[in-house]
């Protein structure tokens, strides 16, 4: 509904896991960001993933987690939307990733669900 106020990307994460799962979905959800431009993993956004992680911004068993977040820093993204709110959308890891993507030279994006961006 509030699609065209934003740019849209995702990542080769997203497709990857758009890609998994039951067949038909996933023909259906990868037909939806197929035109979306991705957000390529280069040396900064790599750099913040690993110091997330070594930061203990996110537990190690959060790599990909991380690096989603860090995608969206090192490219300059304004929000990362996400369903994960273990990991991703968390309000008790929201300064620790800041602080990181800060030493970092990054400005985080705000992170939050898709409703939490509904508008007013």
């Amino acid at each position: 509904m509030r699609r065209s106020p934003f740019g849209h990307y995702c990542s080769q994460l997203v497709v990857r896991e758009a890609a998994a799962g039951d067949r038909d979905a996933a023909r259906r959800r990868l037909a939806l960001i197929r035109a979306l431009p991705l957000l390529e993993i280069n040396d900064l956004s790599t750099a913040v993933a690993r110091a997330l992680l070594a930061e203990k911004a996110l537990p190690r068993t959060a790599a990909e987690d991380a690096l989603h977040i860090a995608l969206a820093a090192a490219h300059g993204m304004e929000y990362l939307l996400t369903w994960n709110c273990k990991y991703i959308a968390n309000a008790e890891i929201r300064a620790a990733v800041a602080g990181v993507c800060h030493t970092r030279g990054c400005e985080p994006p705000v992170i939050c669900t898709p409703k939490e961006l509904m508008g007013v």
